[in-house]
């Protein structure tokens, strides 16, 4: 029989999150990646949609706001009824998958400063 592979969940990163499902909001992330449950997101400002967060960006998606809860296959095009992480929750920081342009850990406790701002604490 053939070992099983589970591919990443929120139980990777997601500690605590608010009843009834209120720390999460149904979004579109914008086509360009493939992204995994844990990818810390920017909210592009012009359209709404949210991307994988990038440091050197200058569309809004620069400041980290959100953390994605489902997969997200957006490398051919949007995918709508994503689910996100926008608020009041608190999740382990090393479960987070960051853009490459936060490569250093001072870079990435600015990512997590601004999730605080958002309301979620990263640990």
């Amino acid at each position: 029989m053939p070992p099983l592979t589970e591919g990443r969940t929120p139980g990777d990163f997601l500690l605590f999150e608010e009843n009834s499902h209120y720390s999460r909001e149904v979004a579109t992330i914008a086509a360009g990646a493939d992204l995994e449950p844990g990818a810390v997101l920017g909210k592009v400002t012009a359209s709404g949609k949210y991307v994988l967060s990038a440091q050197d960006a200058a569309d809004g998606s620069e400041t980290p706001v959100a953390i994605l809860l489902s997969v997200a296959a957006a490398a051919e095009a949007d995918v709508v009824n994503a689910i996100v992480m926008v608020r009041h929750a608190q999740v382990r920081r090393f479960g987070l998958i960051f853009d490459a342009t936060w490569s250093s850990e001072a870079l990435r406790d600015t990512a997590c400063a601004a999730l605080g701002n958002a309301g979620i604490v990263a640990i």
